[in-house]
């Protein structure tokens, strides 16, 4: 069920849309006499892709999903408040890793998951005796994304014992359930992308949880639009992934009475 939902959700991402239109539409102006719906499928794909890779369009769908959360501790009235009573768990999701034991931790770990745990590495500095709770499992490789995350922080300086590992979870739903279990009713600093955390908060929070929302590794520019935000980019194409990802994870979870 797991694989299969991470199979059907790709499929609805800007990438694959475009590429099954173009497919589709060749398909039929090479090998059936239906021109009209041959080039009108072509000429969708084109434009679709052509929507999702310039700026204009990724960060509009991405700013309704970061720009709710700013960062942790970065005024001292903030700092004041989330110290007394000092609080005990910086829990810090995982984001998948490029799992290479020739390559060191750091350089293993997708950029959304390195962004991840140099801000909770910020955050333990600033909550010394917190536990810094790393949460993502495995789908296909022999080793959690956990543990690759665990050996890039004590690369960074963090202790051993200040790490919790917790190496089951698939996904963020999953992350929420196991990471429960050890927080317990606890309140805690939650590390996510800025994208991904309105969806992460309202699982954490459909369980009893009150996480405190720490974003980081934003996507989505604050500035007026520019001439060559209208050029195709492959990076834009990325950030519409995220954020039609994350709307999809929504929808999902919503439907499911998960959040």
């Amino acid at each position: 069920m797991f694989l299969l939902k991470k199979i059907i959700s790709s499929l609805f991402l800007p990438l694959p849309v475009c590429a099954l239109l173009l497919i589709a539409g060749l398909i039929f102006l090479w090998f059936t006499g239906r021109q009209r719906l041959g080039r009108t499928l072509v000429s969708l794909g084109a434009v679709t892709l052509l929507l999702f890779s310039n700026a204009s369009i990724p960060n509009l769908l991405l700013q309704p999903l970061e720009r709710p959360f700013t960062p942790v501790f970065v005024t001292p009235e903030q700092a004041a408040s989330l110290t007394q009573p000092p609080l005990k768990w910086v829990v810090v999701l995982g984001a998948g890793d490029i799992y290479s034991p020739s390559l060191p931790p750091t350089t293993q770990l997708h950029d959304a998951s390195l962004a991840r745990i140099v801000e909770a590495v910020r955050i333990h500095r600033e909550l010394p005796e917190s536990k810094i709770v790393l949460s993502e499992g495995t789908s296909f490789e022999n080793v959690p994304v956990a543990e690759v995350m665990g050996r890039a922080m004590r690369a960074l300086g963090v202790e051993e014992k200040d790490l919790v590992l917790e190496t089951q979870s698939r996904d963020t739903e999953e992350s929420a359930q196991f990471v429960q279990a050890i927080v317990g009713k606890d309140r805690f600093i939650l590390v996510t992308s800025a994208s991904h955390m309105r969806r992460s908060q309202a699982l954490f929070r459909k369980l009893g949880m009150d996480p405190i929302a720490a974003p980081t590794d934003y996507e989505s520019s604050s500035q007026g639009l520019r001439l060559s935000d209208f050029y195709p980019s492959v990076g834009e194409l990325h950030k519409a992934d995220l954020a039609l990802h994350e709307y999809l994870g929504l929808a999902w979870a919503k439907l499911r009475g998960k959040i």
